[in-house]
């Protein structure tokens, strides 16, 4: 099947008076590379998609569920009495529509115009009625699970960090205390016998929103251009495409252009 690279749905047009909608995932890759999102949201020649996750939605799913045993109860999870985290899972009658995808948590920022969404795991809150957002992460690794430096953690960081400036913007008081609930897949068992077990590490983190609006007045800037922002070194797609521009300029290419 051909890729289809033209895609007209949500592309940003300059002088338009409609908000612009601006996910989560988008503005993560914005500050993966300017020109690779400029192609996607203003041209409408998104980068290939990769598979979806299924083994980590089901965790999602179920961890989802048993959250939301203890939130209907008012108590505690297991896991926020064994880490010494003053909580409970938190009630709202939005909640479904904050974890939704293509849904999530909505703030219309008014000096870009756009409709900031990001959609939440789980939200705790704390006696002072501070909200607590978490992410829940499924991997398997024999290493522990550490919030290092590297780009894929300082990515998941990020965002948590939109979620909690969205929930700030929506009127919440929202601790700068984030958490990951982390299960590690053991694959360390001699046998499958139908069923992975895991272990789960619960990891906080010290949130800091004060870059997401000036992020987002750099997005508006970019979209607004009419040049393009220049390659990244760093951007794998970048780079492809300026390899294969470079060896196809070489060849009379007789192919047609799908």
């Amino acid at each position: 099947m051909a890729y289809n690279s033209q895609r007209t749905r949500n592309l940003f047009l300059p002088g338009a008076e409609k908000p612009f909608k601006l996910s989560r995932t988008k503005i993560q890759n914005f500050l993966d590379c300017p020109r690779c999102f400029f192609l996607d949201r203003r041209c409408g020649t998104g980068q290939p998609g990769g598979p979806p996750f299924r083994l980590n939605t089901a965790v999602d799913t179920l961890l989802k569920k048993e959250f939301d045993e203890f939130r209907s109860q008012g108590k505690p999870h297991p896991l926020m009495i064994k880490h010494r985290i003053d909580a409970i899972p938190f009630i709202h009658s939005d909640l479904d529509i904050w974890r939704a995808n293509f849904q999530g948590v909505q703030y219309h920022h008014k000096p870009t115009n756009f409709i900031v969404t990001g959609a939440v795991d789980d939200l705790w809150v704390t006696p002072k009625q501070e909200l607590i957002v978490v992410d829940y992460k499924a991997t398997s690794t024999p290493n522990e699970i550490e919030l290092d430096n590297s780009e894929y953690k300082n990515k998941l960081k990020k965002q948590l960090e939109v979620y909690q400036w969205l929930l700030r913007q929506n009127g919440f008081q929202v601790s700068n205390t984030g958490y990951f609930v982390y299960c590690n897949g053991d694959d360390s068992k001699d046998r499958f016998e139908e069923k992975l077990e895991f272990s789960i590490s619960v990891l906080p983190y010290e949130g800091d929103d004060s870059w997401v609006e000036p992020t987002l007045l750099d997005i508006r800037k970019c979209l607004e251009s009419d040049v393009p922002p220049e390659s990244c070194s760093s951007c794998n797609f970048c780079n492809y495409r300026i390899a294969a521009q470079k060896h196809l300029g070489s060849y009379e290419c007789s192919m047609p252009i799908l």
